[in-house]
This record gives structure tokens, C-alpha cells and sequence, in this order.
């Protein structure tokens, strides 16, 4: 019911919105909206033609961006409209705030079952003290973690460690458990060794972004809470893992755009100038390979960018790339992006699938290209890879130990459903789905 009444409020705010522009601004109130609207397209073709041309074109396009929306200004200071346009879009952003919350759908939606499991008695963890700009050592993480009965191998050197041999060494000498604090690329390496020996694995958010302890619903802010789950405090969950060729992802692998970028040598120097140099190539085709995906009987040709995700992402972003609702549904997410045209580019702003975006889940995915091998970036390390790529999933296949008591995983932000919270709003009888869940239609 507090859905249904927070949809009402959206509605009742937009309404809200469009009498302030009518009743104090009149006819001109609307022209102005008018602008604002041609105004807020114009920037997203400016930005579309800085990022994917060079020369005297990016730099008019980076004017337009810079401009517009300074020349906007001025004609609505210029009728006298400063106000009144603050006062719409401020309930123009109460109601948008008002209509995701409507639409969210409750926090049980995202659990995993777990159950209870007694303590390690020879947990091995691997940590790496460069990770998340010194998280291991800022948080006494070695120290705690030996209070609590576990080995730990710092990953200091000399020379390149082989993470996958210190952990195949530390299950042959015994151990019962491997985790690691650092980034989820390694997270992944061990998880795969972790799966492989049916061990329970267990994460330490040292990394710098830690999507995957995101997904788990584990302490971002602190990464010696998760080291709870060594104690009685810990319990089990089973989750799904990537595949891609002979390797393991938990979160994701990446194809096309992002890829050739990371790639590329210059890219750790110059994070940046790289990535505006290679843009214009790759989004006109003229660098790296075509790509195709095929995803159950769905085939897409010539996408820029290809992410295969080890269950499918949730949100109301462009992607939905936000966080995943589950990592046990057995399934692998693909989003896939074609951007040839500023339209294109605008549609995909504003979250319209069209010909720009596919949505899909499959339980493999084929990922080909003209070149015999690509760059792929698997949860975020770069390698290259034979063509064609195959990627499938492996249900509950990986033992994760965490706390009981976590943040957990907060729900989905919804998308901007119009239709659906007209619904939710109606004082007819609910239906029985969008009132238990204010369930949102996904970008497709």
C-alpha cells in the first residue's frame, strides 16, 4: 500500500510540475520547456560527436556541450523564468525520486538461502597489500585474520607471485578454506581453485570498487567485518561462476570497446588521453575486430561493446549494470551496445532499447569476431583470447562463506516504468504482482 500511495505522489508532483510552468509562466512557460527539451538533446549529440570524432569537429562539439546549456540560461533569466523553472524541476525530481521508490521492489526479493556452518579450522587467505590503495594494512587485516587461526600469504614478491600455485599448494598442505582480500580478478582465480576442490571460499572487500562483495551484501566500508564469517558467525551461501574458455569470472567479461582500451599499452599511462584517442576508431569501426554474440537463438552483429555477466544485472541505469539481485539463478546476463548515430546515442540515454541495446540471459554465449583473436576483459584484467569465445555458467558451483550479520544486498534501483506506476497508482484492485513487488518491466 505505501507503493501504491508513493505512486500516487509521483503522479500527483508531475502534475504538480506542469501547473507551476502553465499557471505562472503561461505560453511561455511552455516554449521554454520546449527549449530546455532541444537543449538537453542537443548536449547529448555534442557529446556523441566529442567522443567519437577528433580535430576541429570535437572541438566545436565540446563548445555546443559547453554552451547550450549557458545560452538556455540566459533566455530563462531573459522572460523572467529563473524561478519558475527551479520550482518545476525540483518537483520534477521529488517525483522521479517518489516513482523509483514506488517501483523498488522489496529487500527480501534479493536473498539467498544460506545455512549454518562451523568455523574453519585451516582457512588460507591470500591478500594483497598494493589492492585498494593499501586497504590490507590500513586495516590490520593480516594481524586480525591471524588472531582468528588463519594462514595468511601476502602477495609482496619479489618478482610476480603465482596466486593459482599458492593456492593449489595451500589445499594439498590441507587447507579448508581459501579467501582472498584484493581485487576480483584474483578473487576470481582463487574462487575457480576454491570450486574446483569444493572448499568454501571466502571474500575480504580489499579491492578498490568490490563489486563482487557488493553482490554478496558484504561490508564495502570495512573489510575486517567480513572476516567474521572465520568465527561461528559465519554462514554459507551457493552461488553460480563463470566460465570463459579455461578461466572463471564472478562478475563479468567484457568485449569490444572497453577491452580494446584497457588493452592497449599506453592506457595505465595515460588512463584519459587513451581512451578519447581510441574512441573515435572503435565506435566507427575502424579499430579492433567486429564482434557478433549469440545468446540462446538470439544473434547480435557488430555490437562496440559486449558484457557477458554471471547473472544478469539489475537497475535503472542504461545498462542495468548496476548490482545483481542473486548469483545463484543459474543463468548468464548479456548486455549488448551498438551506437552508430547521435540518435542512437540519445536513445540509449534515455533508456529506449531500440536497435542500440539488447538485453538477454542465456545459459552460453558465443562470442565471434574477423580476427582470430580479441582482447576480453575478465573482471577487469585484460587478456586475449582465440575466437571464437564461448562462456557458459556453472549453477552453485562455488562454497561462499559470509558473516551473518552484513549489510546485504540493497534492492535494485527501478527503472522509470510510466506505464507500470500509472498502474500501481490506479484505485482499481491491485494486481497481485506489482503490489507484492512493484515489479518493474526490464529494458529488452
Amino acid at each position: 500500500m505505501n507503493a501504491r500511495w508513493l505512486a500516487r505522489l509521483a503522479l500527483l508532483l508531475v502534475l504538480a510540475s506542469a501547473a507551476v510552468l502553465i499557471g505562472f509562466a503561461e505560453l511561455a512557460g511552455l516554449v521554454m520547456v520546449v527549449i530546455g527539451a532541444i537543449s538537453v538533446a542537443v548536449i547529448v549529440v555534442g557529446a556523441y560527436l566529442f567522443l567519437a570524432h577528433r580535430g576541429l569537429v570535437r572541438w566545436i562539439a565540446i563548445a555546443v556541450v559547453i554552451l547550450t546549456p549557458v545560452a538556455t540560461l540566459v533566455l530563462f533569466a531573459l522572460h523572467n523564468l529563473i524561478w519558475v523553472a527551479a520550482v518545476s524541476v525540483a518537483l520534477l525530481l521529488l517525483a522521479t525520486g517518489a516513482a523509483r521508490r514506488a517501483l523498488t521492489r522489496p529487500a527480501t526479493y534479493t536473498s539467498m538461502p544460506s545455512r549454518e556452518v562451523p568455523p574453519p579450522q585451516r582457512a588460507f587467505l591470500i591478500m594483497n597489500p598494493r589492492s585498494g590503495g593499501g586497504k590490507v594494512a590500513k586495516f590490520g587485516l593480516k594481524e586480525k585474520a591471524e588472531a582468528l587461526g588463519a594462514e595468511v600469504a601476502l602477495l609482496e614478491g619479489p618478482g610476480v607471485v603465482d596466486v593459482a600455485d599458492l593456492a593449489r599448494r595451500a589445499v594439498a598442505a590441507g587447507a579448508d578454506l581459501l579467501g582472498v582480500a584484493g581485487g576480483d580478478g584474483t578473487q576470481a582465480l582463487v574462487a575457480g581453485i576454491a570450486a574446483e576442490h569444493g572448499l568454501p571460499f571466502l571474500v575480504i572487500s580489499a579491492g578498490t570498487r568490490n563489486h563482487f562483495a557488493m553482490d554478496l551484501g558484504l561490508d564495502r566500508e570495512n573489510p575486517a567485518a567480513c572476516l567474521d564469517a572465520l568465527t561461528g558467525d559465519g554462514v554459507e551461501q551457493r552461488i553460480d561462476l563463470g566460465i570463459i574458455g579455461e578461466r572463471t569470472f564472478v562478475n563479468n567479461a567484457s568485449f569490444g570497446a572497453y577491452a580494446e582500451i584497457v588493452e592497449s599499452p599506453a592506457y595505465r599511462e595515460d588512463k584519459r588521453g587513451t581512451t578519447l584517442q581510441m574512441l573515435p576508431d572503435i565506435l566507427s569501426g575502424h579499430r579492433g575486430a567486429k564482434l557478433s554474440a549469440r545468446a540462446g537463438g538470439t544473434t547480435v552483429t557488430g555490437p562496440q561493446a559486449v558484457l557477458v555477466s554471471n547473472n544478469p544485472y539489475e537497475g535503472g541505469d542504461i545498462a542495468g549494470l548496476s548490482r545483481r539481485a542473486r548469483l545463484d539463478a543459474g543463468t548468464l546476463g548479456v548486455v549488448a551496445v551498438t551506437v552508430n548515430s547521435a540518435l542512437q546515442a540519445v536513445e540509449l540515454l534515455r533508456g529506449a532499447a531500440g536497435n542500440c541495446l539488447s538485453v538477454l540471459t542465456a545459459d552460453e554465449v558465443v562470442v565471434d569476431a574477423d580476427a582470430p583473436e580479441i582482447p576480453v576483459g575478465i573482471d577487469g584484467e585484460t587478456v586475449m583470447m582465440p575466437t571464437p569465445v564461448r562462456c557458459t555458467i556453472r549453477p552453485k558451483a562455488l562454497r561462499v562463506r559470509v558473516p551473518k550479520n552484513r549489510p546485504g544486498v540493497p534492492p535494485p534501483k527501478a527503472a522509470l516504468d510510466w506505464p507500470a506506476l500509472r498502474q500501481l497508482a490506479s484505485f482499481r484492485a491491485p494486481d497481485k504482482q506489482a503490489a507484492d513487488t512493484g515489479s518493474v518491466t526490464p529494458v529488452a
